[in-house]
């Protein structure tokens, strides 16, 4: 995933206890003039490398894909984090243009005024970290909150699995992905997003069970979880929409079939309907029903859950390019 491989954000503290205690062991190392000239050099080139580094290690949103870059903006404000980054982009030239200025103005064989000027470059350098320390903080926590998302591929075929909670969705995502699925929360969601892959004539499939996203009302999500639906919309090439009938699941069927109607507005993908818990009622009109063996003690009613994923892998009708039909 693109953000889970973001380092640690230093603050302006750690960057500039780093600096110093550096810069004292090479200033150890020589005497005189030498020995200031060396520390300076040290503290600006760890402060300069560190900010600079901090900066290019985020990806590029313009070249983002829109999956993610929604994602992050929901999270934490795309244009907010540009600017936190252009600050500390800023604090990396400028402690390395204060390192070339104060050296330049070191004179010659006087160590104690070569002192005084290292000293006055370095509460400059201090000052520059002390602009930037929320910026850094602001992109630490950044950082912090994307590295958690789960790892959902926009280039892989998925299905997104929607329909109020209790509906069956999970319990499908888990038979048909079996040890392949894994378990995530987004930071904007207290419930687990499943996230689970299948293969099919050498190619995966990934299936994407969203808690918190498409199992209510657009009316009851707050504005994250509206940005993040809208980013969904982006990853999705296939819905299938779960109902349960029998509205055991205690919602009834009407707000159902309004939610159905709104994911089909905002995610621009074919959607397959599926009546699930067949056994206990297939009182909907739908393209399969469903009874899910290991959820029921009565009567197998309709297809099986793999018969429903074959289905929607033969609707997605994905065509794989082989090597030598290039």
């Amino acid at each position: 995933m693109i953000f889970e491989d973001l380092q640690t954000t230093p603050t302006a503290s750690e960057l500039l206890d780093t600096a110093f205690s550096r810069a004292a062991r090479a200033g150890r190392a020589k005497h005189g003039v030498e020995a200031q000239q060396s520390m300076l050099q040290t503290a600006s080139n760890v402060l300069s490398d560190n900010l600079e580094y901090v900066v290019r290690d985020w990806p590029d949103f313009e070249t983002l894909d829109p999956f993610y870059y929604e994602l992050a903006d929901a999270l934490v404000g795309v244009d907010d984090l540009r600017q936190h980054l252009s600050e500390v982009s800023w604090a990396g030239h400028k402690t390395h243009e204060l390192g070339r200025e104060y050296i330049g103005r070191l004179p010659k064989g006087d160590a104690d005024a070569a002192k005084k000027i290292r000293q006055q470059a370095f509460a400059r350098m201090g000052s520059v970290m002390n602009e930037v320390a929320a910026d850094l903080e602001a992109i630490g926590e950044a950082r912090n909150t994307l590295s958690k998302l789960p790892d959902i591929d926009p280039e892989i075929p998925t299905i997104a699995v929607a329909g109020y909670p209790n509906v069956g969705k999970t319990a499908f995502v888990n038979s048909v992905t079996r040890a392949h699925n894994e378990t995530a929360a987004y930071p904007f969601t207290t419930t687990g997003i499943n996230v689970g892959h299948v293969e099919r004539d050498h190619l995966t499939y990934q299936i994407v069970d969203t808690p918190g996203l498409l199992d209510r009302p657009a009316s009851e999500r707050n504005e994250i979880e509206s940005q993040a639906t809208s980013a969904l919309a982006h990853v999705a090439d296939l819905v299938l929409y779960f109902y349960d009938p029998s509205e055991t699941c205690g919602y009834p069927l009407e707000d159902q079939q309004a939610l159905q109607a709104e994911i089909e507005a905002t995610v621009d993908a074919p959607m397959i309907v599926v009546c699930s818990k067949a056994d206990l009622s297939e009182e909907i009109e739908a393209d399969h029903y469903l009874t899910i063996p290991s959820e029921t003690a009565g009567e197998i009613v309709g297809e099986t859950p793999t018969e429903v994923l074959e289905a929607a892998i033969e609707r997605l009708d994905v065509d794989i390019e082989l090597p030598f039909e290039r």
